[in-house]
Parts: structure tokens; sequence; C-alpha cells
């Protein structure tokens, strides 16, 4: 079984959930992914931090920083970044607040970011890309060059194209379709 069949198979025993849901975005579904279960859990960051670097490796997108909006995003982007320490191919996490704090710094990116950095956008679930546009807005307007984004799950719901229409490229480690296969 290769990593991304064990990160399915995580992703399907862990985060998939049949019903009736009210989704971030608003949409109603039968098919509830709460990827936090998985990419929170110890398996699952051993297993997202490298298919991750891969992943962006892959599609020689050259990334000195990953991140994305709070708190999906979170546990991916230090997956990633702490994969690539172990690589020796140093990419930095960062944070995206949904409001930029109204006390010390007012910072809305957070962590080690910097003008400049080539910067993948991390989500744990695409569904509409809101998220994931909302976090290359904040990244774009602090100087940062978003290269692409990279989702841990793709709900095929149309937000992969909403994102790509804005020129990015996105990848994915797994799809709803390759999930529900597994249920």
């Amino acid at each position: 079984m290769t990593d991304t069949d064990r990160l399915l198979t995580l992703l399907a025993a862990r985060s998939a959930k049949r019903g009736d849901f009210v989704l971030a975005s608003g949409r109603r579904s039968d098919l509830y992914i709460d990827a936090r279960l998985t990419t929170m859990d110890p398996t699952g960051l051993a297993l997202i931090g490298p298919l991750g670097l891969a992943a962006i490796e892959d599609a020689g997108w050259n990334a000195t920083a990953v991140g994305g909006l709070t708190l999906g995003a979170d546990p991916v982007a230090y997956a990633i970044a702490y994969a690539s320490a172990l690589a020796e191919r140093p990419v930095r996490a960062f944070t995206v607040r949904k409001e930029a704090k109204a006390h010390g710094t007012g910072k809305l990116v957070e962590g080690p970011f910097a003008a400049g950095d080539r910067c993948v956008i991390v989500e744990d679930v695409i569904t509409t890309g809101g998220s994931a546009l909302k976090a290359m807005q904040a990244v774009q307007a602090h100087g940062g060059i978003v290269v692409g984004v990279l989702a841990v799950v793709d709900r095929e719901e149309g937000g992969r194209e909403a994102i790509e229409a804005t020129g990015v490229p996105v990848r994915t480690l797994a799809t709803r379709t390759r999930i529900v296969a597994l249920l």
C-alpha cells in the first residue's frame, strides 16, 4: 500500500461521514469531510508532510513558505514544514488569520513569512475555494508570491476551478471520489 493509499484509507475511516450537513460554504451535502480528524492525527501528519512536500516539488513551485487560513490549513502547513526540514529542503510555515489582530503588531499573516516569499497556499478541504482565495489575497497584499494551492482533499464542487480561474494552479492529495470509493 502506498502512502497515498494509506492517507485515503485514513480519510475515509476517520474524516468522512454520511448524513445531512451544512458546509462552511453554506451549501448542503450528504458527505462531510472533517479533514482535521486526519490532519491533526499523528499518522495523518506523518503522511501529509512528505506527500505534501513531494506534491509541491513535483509541481516545480520552488516554494519558500507554505500556509493558509487558520485553522484548517495550520496542521497541513506545519506537517509540510517539518517534512521539509527532515528532507533538508526547508520550507517555512505561516498562518493567515481570519482578521488582523487588534493588539500587538496587528499582523494578518503570522510566522516567519516575508515579502517576496514564493508561497503555496494549503487547505485541508477545498469546496468553493473561498478560504484559499482569502488566504491568497492576504499573502499577496503582504508581498508574497502565490505559486500554487495544495489541498489535502478536493470535494470536487468547483473550488479548484475557482482558484485556477485566478491563474494559480492547484494540486490535491485526495478527492471526494477516491474517498467515497472507500466508504
